[in-house]
């Protein structure tokens, strides 16, 4: 098939959806597909030498759901997009957050093809849904299918666009993330276990409940060391709070390349996502399990999706950092309960592997084609009765 995907996010900025939408052209284009991706970016020209990326618009900063999105905002697109789509005849367009301005929605405007949507976030409100469901309910309509990542992220959006939606999870390359894999030497401290953060230091994420976990711990034994991976609005604050906290053993490593991070997992004797909300999927989660990592994470329902309590990991109130800091205890005291949790994290994270992934939004992309077929040749009648043209 000639797919292609589109997002709404910066292409050469850091993110969960253009994780997904990166690996998933790979994934595809290991299948033998023709794969494009129409996506924003300010970071590099038009002339860039990335396959099959296509550079549509520049990106600005907007704020919302307690984090910062690098989204294009331009709607002047109409003249390249009509273009693209014409010399193109793409048998299936993805758009993943179909309803994020301006390029999704511009495209979904003109293709004529099967369009596939995948929706990915999950709050507790979405005002530009609530007032611009009139709007947005005309392009919503054009889709011939719809994803949701996970079962929060359906019922968010369900709550403004009502429809039938599949779940199929975010994928994870258990190839690339695995135990076997040589640690990071900065990262290893003979005679004490790592703890490990990875994401992007904005106030969602909670970092501050982990921190404060850890210096509660730290204050009462050596045993442990905290590593940062990460960058973000507020990592000169989280780095002035250690410093202040008097807290040792605290590496902020900063952002991190593909090819190091999956080694910083592999590093790590334990992994604490204390997110206080607004995630629909725990990806990092997995990364950390397919690595044979025991995870301490938020009892959010984006995460609740991901981890089994007492089982691959522990689940955790958020802001709570008194009871984070007794599971750290106790996780520290126990190797044998660690190493179960290890193992049975590797086996759940196989069920997520982008192979099986595929398979799922293959079988969507199925259903599309022949929804769009059903539907042209509905209207093709339509046009041919007397009275209904």
């Amino acid at each position: 098939m000639k797919i292609c995907l589109v997002s709404p996010y910066d292409f050469m900025h850091p993110g969960g959806v253009t994780e997904h939408v990166r690996h998933l052209a790979a994934e595809l284009r290991e299948r033998g597909h023709s794969v494009t991706v129409l996506a924003p970016s300010s970071r590099v020209g038009d002339d860039h030498g990335i396959p099959g990326y296509v550079r549509i618009g520049r990106s600005v900063a907007v704020r919302g759901n307690g984090s910062v999105a690098r989204i294009g905002l331009s709607f002047h697109l109409v003249r390249r997009v009509r273009a693209l789509l014409a010399e193109s005849d793409y048998d299936v367009v993805h758009y993943h957050e179909p309803l994020v301005p301006a390029l999704p929605i511009t495209v979904l405007r003109f293709h004529r093809g099967a369009n596939v949507g995948t929706f990915h976030a999950m709050a507790r409100r979405n005002l530009g849904y609530y007032y611009g469901r009139p709007f947005l309910k005309r392009y919503f309509n054009r889709l011939h299918a719809m994803i949701a990542v996970s079962a929060p992220a359906r019922d968010f959006v369900a709550r403004y666009f009502d429809g039938d939606y599949r779940i199929v999870p975010n994928g994870i390359d258990c190839s690339r993330f695995n135990p076997a894999l040589e640690p990071v030497p900065s990262t290893r401290t003979p005679g004490q276990a790592t703890l490990l953060f990875v994401g992007r230091l904005e106030s969602r994420k909670g970092f501050p409940t982990l921190l404060e976990a850890y210096a509660a711990v730290r204050r009462e034994r050596s045993d442990v060391r905290l590593v940062v991976v990460g960058d973000g609005p507020m990592r000169w604050g989280y780095e002035r709070q250690a410093e202040a906290l008097g807290v040792p053993d605290v590496q902020f490593s900063g952002f991190v390349g593909g090819e190091m991070i999956p080694r910083y997992y592999a590093s790590a004797d334990l992994f604490g996502s204390p997110a206080t909300g607004g995630e629909s999927f725990g990806i990092v989660l997995l990364e950390a399990m397919a690595s044979g990592v025991p995870v301490m994470a938020s009892a959010i329902p984006g995460f609740s999706q991901v981890v089994s309590h007492e089982r691959d990991g522990v689940l955790l109130p958020p802001k709570q950092p008194e009871v984070w800091a007794g599971a750290l205890r106790a996780l520290l005291d126990d190797p044998a309960r660690r190493r179960r949790m290890g193992e049975a994290g590797v086996h759940k994270a196989r069920q997520y592997d982008w192979s099986r992934v595929v398979d799922e939004v293959l079988d969507v992309y199925r259903e599309a084609r022949l929804r769009a077929r059903s539907h042209e040749a509905a209207a093709g009648v339509h046009s041919q009765v007397p009275g209904l043209g």
